[in-house]
């Protein structure tokens, strides 16, 4: 038998945009997209057209995974500027990592932060005034910060809180503003679920397209159920609640979705540091249940076969860049991805590349 010899590229060049990310051969329609300003023009049939392209059917082994390596990379950027960040420490903990420039708004406020020298182990760092012992006077005391810093600073204030902490399991230190999250670099939390339908022996998705209100990626695709993990709520709890919001799944659905781990990844750019973990859902979902959305958040809805996601997530853009690296994990569970492919194990750890703690 003739041995094939090639090289895999662990660290891949990012993607170009939408319109230059598919080489002219692919014949894909193209279309202008941004990821805030609300420009995307994809359509349905852009996804669709994906599975007649016979490029689908052209699986090299040894480039095959290269598109999925490219969508992790879209969510673990800016590696090379950790050290433009301070440390955020409470108690000794190192909660989250904010910009030295960012750290320049916060100066104005010696009530609430203060900025220790060579603070021990840590260096240079940020911390909380002593004088603000509980979790309530610190949360009361950073959301002044916030209120004050306001939109020029940071962008999307939702009045919705997340809890800052070291790791998932630790206790809440306080709780901030979702917004202002990656700008404290805290560790966030979220739940993805993957619903999905059997039909004649083959799985298919049921995948979201967002609405173009939405401040963050409108327009692109997502999944059919996905949110933070608020202060409050469990991640079961928080998976029932979003399908019903997202998706009109009634809890005697939705309460059969089963965790099935969890994807990490590190982002960083400019001034915000997302370091972000994900809980993963499936959910078998009956033949004859249609999504209906129920928040506005979602523009349409859209059950295709698992086969095709994977050929949109392996040579497009459309999906919200998180979104695509838990697919690629259900696609691992599910057997849609082999060990035949040259850098399985690299693509396989890659989904944990963040601090998955």
């Amino acid at each position: 038998m003739m041995q094939m010899s090639c090289k895999f590229a662990t660290s891949l060049p990012f993607y170009k945009p939408f319109s230059s990310s598919l080489s002219p051969s692919h014949n894909f329609p193209s279309f202008s997209v941004s990821a805030t300003s609300g420009t995307c023009k994809l359509t349905w049939d852009h996804v669709l057209h994906i599975s007649e392209s016979k490029h689908v059917t052209q699986q090299d082994p040894c480039s095959y995974l290269h598109g999925y390596f490219q969508k992790v990379q879209l969510c673990n950027r800016g590696s090379d500027k950790q050290s433009e960040f301070l440390p955020f420490v409470i108690e000794g903990n190192v909660v989250g990592f904010i910009h030295n420039r960012f750290v320049e708004h916060l100066r104005g406020f010696s009530d609430v932060f203060v900025f220790p020298k060579d603070g021990g182990p840590f260096g240079d760092c940020v911390s909380l005034h002593p004088l603000l012992k509980t979790a309530d006077e610190r949360t009361s005391a950073v959301g002044y910060v916030i209120e004050h810093l306001g939109e020029e600073h940071i962008p999307g204030i939702r009045n919705e809180l997340y809890p800052v902490k070291s790791s998932f399991d630790k206790p809440i230190f306080f709780s901030l503003e979702r917004a202002a999250a990656p700008y404290f670099g805290i560790k966030a939390y979220g739940i993805h679920m993957s619903g999905y339908v059997e039909l004649d022996g083959e799985k298919h998705l049921w995948i979201a397209k967002r609405s173009h209100s939405k401040s963050t990626y409108p327009g692109m695709l997502d999944h059919l159920v996905a949110g933070g993990l608020p202060h409050g709520i469990d991640c079961q709890e928080n998976v029932v609640k979003e399908c019903e919001e997202e998706a009109g799944i009634p809890r005697s659905i939705s309460i059969k979705a089963k965790p099935v781990g969890a994807v990490s990844y590190m982002d960083i750019d400019g001034y915000r540091y997302k370091r972000d973990v994900l809980f993963c859902y499936d959910l078998i979902l009956p033949e004859s249940f249609v999504p209906k959305n129920e928040d506005g958040e979602v523009e349409s809805f859209k059950l295709i076969p698992v086969k095709q996601v994977a050929e949109v997530i392996r040579t497009t853009q459309f999906f919200k860049p998180n979104c695509a690296i838990v697919i690629i994990d259900f696609l691992f569970r599910h057997g849609y991805i082999s060990p035949e492919n040259h850098g399985y194990l690299n693509l396989l750890r890659s989904l944990r590349e963040g601090d998955c703690s």
